[in-house]
């Protein structure tokens, strides 16, 4: 399920580059941040560049996980990128971080793939698994290059505690005025997206700001999102997308 907040309701879209309008940007750079599934996004938007024949490139400036699969590729290699391009239609870049995991590409290699003009997604946040973060003062890590930032919130987070579902709960609950133990609320999830010292955290003027709700997975997920988007709109923000399952590539 995939839909965005068009007009006071959520409308179903077919893919994630229509819900989030950038399908006719011919080379986005699009940097994913927050908690509750950025690894899962960029994995839909990766296939669906695939199932359009369009070549697609995958990094992190933080750290991601590092599969065995015959897309990643871990060191700087023009050649060996442009072959798996070739063979797989996107490759995933970066380092070796240990623990199973990969780390940034050399800043020098990823300006070499910014300028072949491919799609690029970025994993540009860590949250360990949380469904809703808080950033620290070095968090996220944008590209300077960055396009779109996708800001990621877990709707299963909704009526838990804070100290529970968030990643940096000192902050979020410093930031919202409340109580580590306090139960996140949809006025919460409203506050953090549009709050500069969180889901907007180093969003420069040039770059576009959207948020995803994602692990809506049934109608009552669903009604919260709704009920978010609402009241992110009496904020003067639209920019939402609701999102549903998981994703793994399958070749």
């Amino acid at each position: 399920m995939i839909k965005a907040y068009r007009e006071g309701k959520l409308v179903q879209f077919p893919s994630l580059l229509e819900a989030l309008n950038i399908e006719k940007s011919t080379a986005p750079v699009l940097s994913f941040t927050g908690a509750g599934g950025k690894t899962t996004l960029i994995t839909r938007m990766a296939e669906e560049y695939l199932r359009r024949g369009t070549r697609v490139v995958v990094t992190t400036t933080t750290h991601m996980m590092a599969w065995d699969y015959p897309w990643f590729l871990l060191e700087p290699s023009a050649e060996q990128m442009e072959r798996i391009l070739s063979d797989e239609g996107m490759v995933w870049l970066g380092l070796p971080a240990g623990d199973g995991k990969m780390q940034a590409p050399p800043r020098g290699f990823l300006q070499l793939v910014l300028e072949m003009g491919y799609p690029l997604l970025i994993e540009a946040d860590g949250a360990k698994r949380f469904p809703v973060k808080a950033p620290a003062s070095h968090e996220p890590v944008l590209l300077p290059e960055t396009t779109h930032v996708i800001n990621v919130c877990g709707l299963d987070s909704l009526g838990k505690p804070m100290e529970e579902v968030c990643f940096r709960p000192e902050i979020a609950a410093g930031l919202l005025q409340k109580q580590k133990a306090d139960p996140v609320t949809r006025e919460d999830i409203v506050e953090l997206a549009l709050d500069s010292r969180a889901g907007k955290k180093h969003v420069m003027p040039h770059m576009s700001y959207q948020l995803v709700l994602n692990k809506a997975d049934g109608t009552k997920d669903e009604a919260n999102a709704l009920g978010i988007c609402r009241l992110a709109e009496k904020r003067g923000f639209t920019q939402i997308t609701v999102t549903a399952g998981g994703s793994q590539i399958q070749r």
